[in-house]
């Protein structure tokens, strides 16, 4: 029998699958990424890319053609049946968070089209109307049976990810369980051409007492995405059109249809595996979780999951790290999956919920408290922070310590921007580094010389501080842009004892030419 090899076998090609096979691949890791489907999809799904994820994709140097292809959202519009009760920004409401302080939206299909284009020309194809057929963990390594057209294929792989959605096929191979349900509510979502009075690169939201309605800009064509709870009269049909529910769709949002691009109904589903990870085997995207639309959260989660799995694998199949490393990856981003079902689950009961109560505080004190809240720099920072992931923090983590200023082990690292640039550049290099915001040491310095890690030195400034950053503390921050490592002194031993505890190498000066050690970063 014929085996073929790789070294990580990507089960499923929508985003998460992408993503984790775009990530591996610029780190030179040998990747084959399959998927059942005979193309891409041709529906917009997904439309929301936070702020986090367009950070991830600048790393690997395609977020400028992310950016060129979609829709910055410069407003958020809430209506009532009374008429306009908020006018909310967007546009710079994560304003010294992230480069990418603003609301954006690109549609599933051509985000996947994009990342299939940049893994193409890496030299990776996908494998089309593929099918998983079975696994077999043997210890040492992944045996993979592959199906297309009718014949079968034997692949070797030091690693498995199922990204293979919400049925995955590797989930269940694993026999983790997938526990949770779905909402009452039946959900509609179109995207179509119309006319009224339609927000240009806004968002415009209608609630009420029954519930609510979403408008959004899905296309530079001038499509928009309308989403909405099916008419209680309609929830017990079998199959419901658009046309049976235009009156309801129109009425609420506020558009005229004049043509239909795409239409679905859907049942969403809360659920969180049980366990994201069986020896060889990790999950990744909706294979592990799904959730509510609430708040544009899924496909960036999943994508984050895929790049939280890609350097950690990397740096094991390489040999720049210790096995161990890999124990990481379920605690964290479990734990996430966990906290993130929990809060979608409170805010889309709340959203969906037919309570007469419940309605009239949606429809007369919720826009009034928005209003407020996203008027005032705390409550738009807040905001934006949980909503752009960019709050995201892995503290509880086996492989986070320390904490200098109100940077602690586990932390994303803070955003700081200057005149010449920002902190944020030498991460494109996707390897381990230490910053440190003020004076090195040059004893730290040459004592940190033989590990091969970079030090990345930044002029001391208001804005590291404000930041949360501690003038002329250390900071050994890993190739996700989370700090792994927080010391308020600048203490070698601490550095090398954490860097030898986990065997960590970093990679090869051809593959990750950024800056020499040392580098002196001037932001002002």
């Amino acid at each position: 029998m014929t085996v073929s090899k790789t070294k990580v076998l990507i089960a499923g090609a929508g985003p998460t699958g992408l993503t984790l096979a775009l990530w591996l691949t610029r780190l030179g890791v040998p990747v084959r990424i399959f998927d059942k489907a005979a193309a891409p999809g041709e529906t917009s799904r997904a439309l929301a890319v936070q702020a986090r994820t367009l950070e991830f994709h600048r790393q690997i140097g395609i977020v400028d053609h992310v950016l060129a292809e979609g829709v910055r959202i410069e407003r958020l519009t809430v209506h009532t049946p009374a008429g306009i009760a908020a006018r909310l920004p967007l546009s710079d409401f994560g304003r010294g968070i992230s480069p990418y302080s603003f609301a954006f939206a690109l549609p599933q299909d051509i985000h996947e089209r994009l990342l299939i284009a940049h893994l193409k020309r890496a030299g990776v194809e996908v494998e089309r109307s593929t099918e998983l057929v079975a696994f077999q963990d043997r210890g040492d390594a992944i045996v993979a049976t592959l199906s297309k057209g009718g014949r079968t294929e034997t692949v070797g792989a030091a690693y498995l990810a199922g990204c293979d959605g919400a049925h995955s096929t590797v989930r269940h191979g694993l026999n983790i369980g997938f526990p949770g349900g779905a909402y009452e509510q039946s959900f509609y979502v179109a995207d179509v051409k119309g006319r009224g009075e339609i927000t240009r690169n806004g968002m415009d939201t209608t609630v009420s007492a029954y519930g609510f309605a979403i408008v959004m800009p899905v296309r530079q064509s001038g499509s928009v995405r309308l989403i909405g709870i099916v008419p209680k009269a309609h929830e017990a049909d079998e199959k419901i059109t658009f046309e049976a529910i235009r009156a309801d769709v129109e009425r609420d949002t506020g558009v005229t249809v004049d043509e239909v691009n795409w239409f679905s109904t859907y049942r969403v589903h809360h659920r969180v595996a049980e366990r994201f990870r069986g020896g060889r085997v990790f999950l990744c995207g909706d294979a592990g979780h799904i959730h509510s639309p609430a708040g544009g959260q899924g496909m960036n989660t999943g994508m984050g999951d895929a790049v939280n799995l890609a350097w950690k694998l990397a740096a094991v199949v390489q040999g720049r790290a210790d096995m161990r490393l890999l124990d990481s990856y379920e605690p964290e981003r479990i734990a996430f999956a966990q906290k993130l079902i929990e809060s979608t689950d409170t805010a889309f009961r709340f959203i969906t919920s037919r309570s007469r109560l419940i309605g009239l505080f949606r429809r007369y004190l919720m826009p009034k408290i928005l209003n407020v809240l996203l008027h005032t720099s705390f409550g738009s920072r807040f905001f934006f922070g949980v909503i752009s992931q960019a709050a995201i923090e892995y503290r509880a983590s086996p492989i986070s310590s320390g904490t200098a200023g109100k940077v602690s082990g586990g932390d994303r690292l803070p955003y700081v921007a200057g005149a010449n640039g920002d902190n944020f550049e030498p991460l494109q290099s996707l390897d381990w580094q230490v910053h440190v915001y003020g004076e090195v040491n040059c004893d730290f310095r040459a004592m940190l010389a033989p590990s091969g890690i970079p030090v990345h030195a930044f002029a001391w400034s208001d804005v590291a501080e404000k930041a949360g950053l501690q003038r002329d503390a250390a900071y050994l921050v890993r190739p996700d842009g989370h700090v792994a490592l927080a010391s308020p002194v600048q203490e070698a031993a601490a550095f090398q004892r954490y860097l030898a505890g986990l065997a960590i190498r970093p990679r090869t000066a051809e593959r990750a030419p950024y800056r020499v050690p040392g580098t002196m970063h001037s932001l002002a």
